[in-house]
């Protein structure tokens, strides 16, 4: 690895001294976890922030720091930390009981609410997390099409399941730990926004292919499907007998329909999560009704799906309570907000001269620290992680909290002060960078 520099060096420092209790209770969980760590993605060198509070738009660290927030539990808080009417939704519900054991009134509330806001949703299942979600319109689309496998895209993310697990990047296409070899020769790894090719594979695979699980815009990234690419694989899935699933686990907050109502895309099953729960685990899936009764308990042969905390009704309570309040002027409110504040992010870029560039849709956007254009995962994994590491220390040592990968996400309570906060910080930190690559290219040049 390069030698690092003295102003990454200053930023590390800087980072070390602001946090002893977040490295107090880094230490702590080394001691009880792998790694002091629960979960991959929010894990970052030297110790991540350990956080006590969120209200609104920001968030407390242990040593007390306030941040604002741009990253909102990877987008699934939408009406950011602690929203009042879902904490009394919560609350109302919790006081008759968290989970019954049983089928109750909310699961069919909001399988209805799901069906109206997306009509290529016919019937609905629910789970506890994205994972699951994608995990099951998987197996509801081997069960249908008594096929073994699946194609997904190079640097899409679908959670953690094995099949899924492979190419979650597009310069990592190998077999990950733990994925066996069998699971493996099931997985067809296609291009995002590259239909030719995507669409050959799936054409030589089509008598094996049960399904193409895409999303509309890989959340790894914020990129965002090209109409004629989503437009050709729904064509040619059709052709093949193959089923159509869109992940909108992430990009459902992107329309009241989620991006298929905007890109006009109608899928056989969808998978949704983040925003459903109002701030709590969550998962669902659901499509033709059909397909969806491979899982109907009154057929023979159905698909066993149980889950202790399947539509328990606290979970529903605040996801109802999430969902009645974003209706078309809010998504479209909340949208226009993000578009604007990707202009002026890349209105920042330009100005240094860092070559770089924002990417994304409506209220989702992402960094890339490599040349414009990046419309596929390839493009994006040119980006060195030295700098992308570099612009997220930097961002925290100026009391913006964000995710290492540098996703940005607005909720619908942020204000021009926030957005305004977030623009100077992201500048300065910017500017830190550019000044780091100058150096190590300094240093280079000597040697």
């Amino acid at each position: 690895m390069d030698a690092l520099t003295t102003i990454e060096r200053d930023e590390r420092e800087a980072y070390l001294t602001r946090t002893p209790a977040s490295r107090a209770l880094h230490d702590r969980a080394r001691e009880v976890m792998p790694g002091g760590d629960t979960r991959t993605g929010t894990f970052h060198a030297p110790y991540p922030l350990f956080i006590a509070d969120g209200a609104g738009c920001h968030l407390t660290d242990a040593d007390g720091h306030r941040y604002l927030d741009t990253l909102y539990n990877f987008t699934s808080l939408l009406h950011g930390h602690a929203f009042p009417p879902v904490l009394e939704a919560i609350a109302r519900q919790a006081a008759r009981g968290t989970v019954h054991g049983t089928a109750n009134a909310l699961q069919v509330e909001m399988a209805e609410t799901l069906g109206a806001r997306v009509p290529s949703v016919e019937r609905l299942r629910f789970c506890n997390s994205g994972t699951e979600a994608t995990m099951g319109a998987i197996r509801a689309a081997r069960a249908f099409t008594d096929r073994p496998a699946i194609m997904k895209m190079a640097g899409g993310y679908h959670g953690s399941h094995d099949p899924v697990a492979i190419a979650m990047s597009a310069a990592e296409t190998g077999r990950p730990p733990g994925v066996t070899a069998n699971t493996a020769a099931d997985v067809v790894v296609g291009r995002f926004n590259d239909l030719t090719d995507t669409t050959t594979l799936i054409r030589d695979h089509r008598d094996r292919l049960a399904a193409v699980i895409v999303e509309p815009m890989l959340g790894s990234g914020a990129l965002v499907a090209e109409r004629a690419f989503l437009d050709g694989l729904r064509q040619v899935t059709r052709d093949c007998g193959v089923l159509l699933i869109l992940d909108e686990v992430i990009t459902f907050r992107l329309g009241v329909g989620g991006l298929q109502q905007a890109f006009g895309v109608t899928p056989d099953l969808t998978s949704f999560g983040k925003i459903v729960g109002g701030g709590l685990p969550v998962g669902a899936f659901g499509g033709r009704a059909d397909v969806m009764a491979t899982f109907d308990p009154s057929r023979r042969g159905a698909i066993a799906h149980s889950g202790t905390y399947n539509g328990n009704a606290t979970t529903l309570a605040a996801g109802l309570a999430t969902l009645a309040r974003f209706g078309e002027a809010d998504v479209a409110a909340v949208n226009a907000g993000g578009e604007a504040l990707r202009a002026r992010l890349n209105a920042v870029i330009a100005q240094s001269g860092a070559s770089a560039v924002v990417t994304g849709y409506g209220s989702l956007m992402q960094l890339h620290l490599t040349a414009a254009p990046v419309t596929r995962p390839d493009e994006g994994a040119r980006a060195d992680l030295r700098w992308v590491k570099l612009m997220h220390l930097a961002l925290a040592n100026r009391g913006v909290f964000s995710s290492t990968r540098q996703l940005y996400v607005l909720p619908t309570v942020i204000t021009a002060v926030e957005l305004d906060a977030f623009v100077a910080a992201f500048t300065e930190a910017l500017g830190v960078v550019v000044a780091a690559q100058a150096a190590a290219a300094a240093t280079a040049a000597v040697l």
